[in-house]
């Protein structure tokens, strides 16, 4: 077995890994601004930055668990594209003097889960996983009656 072949095999667990990661990181920023942990900074009620805290709460909870993955992730994707734009890229062009190198970097890492999926390791792929598995004792069960 090669190299390529050996990374190849674990690439979808890494890709779980990933997720899993960003995920409670993302999950982190809307932590601080619904509940003020583990900063004591909280936004307004229904002002923009607590719908951003909102999305980042759910949407990194849900991302982090592997449950509606594409989904969630194609709101954060968006969140991030939409927080760039108005906060960061009036400051400047560069990301790294804007401050909006994260944002850019999350609204990526996002998109590709939309296209990738969460993962071996996920509540998607456990559901997918009982739905294939109740759709063919069906079809076993059928089979046996009319046998």
């Amino acid at each position: 077995m090669t190299l390529e072949d050996r990374v190849h095999r674990y690439s979808p667990y890494v890709l779980s890994i990933v997720r899993i990661v960003a995920a409670l990181l993302f999950f982190s920023h809307g932590l601080s601004k619904m509940v003020g942990f583990p900063s004591p900074r909280m936004p307004d009620p229904f002002t923009l930055s607590w719908f951003a805290g909102a999305i980042e709460f759910i949407g990194g909870g849900l991302l982090a668990a592997g449950l509606f993955t594409r989904t969630a992730a194609l709101i954060m994707s968006g969140e991030m594209a939409v927080g760039y734009f108005m906060s960061h890229a009036p400051r400047g062009f560069f990301p790294q003097l804007n401050g909006g190198d994260a944002a850019i970097l999350y609204c990526f890492m996002f998109l590709y889960f939309v296209f990738a999926g969460a993962g071996p390791w996920s509540l998607d792929a456990w559901l997918k996983m009982r739905r294939g598995a109740g759709r063919n004792a069906a079809v076993g069960q059928a089979g046996q009656r009319r046998a």
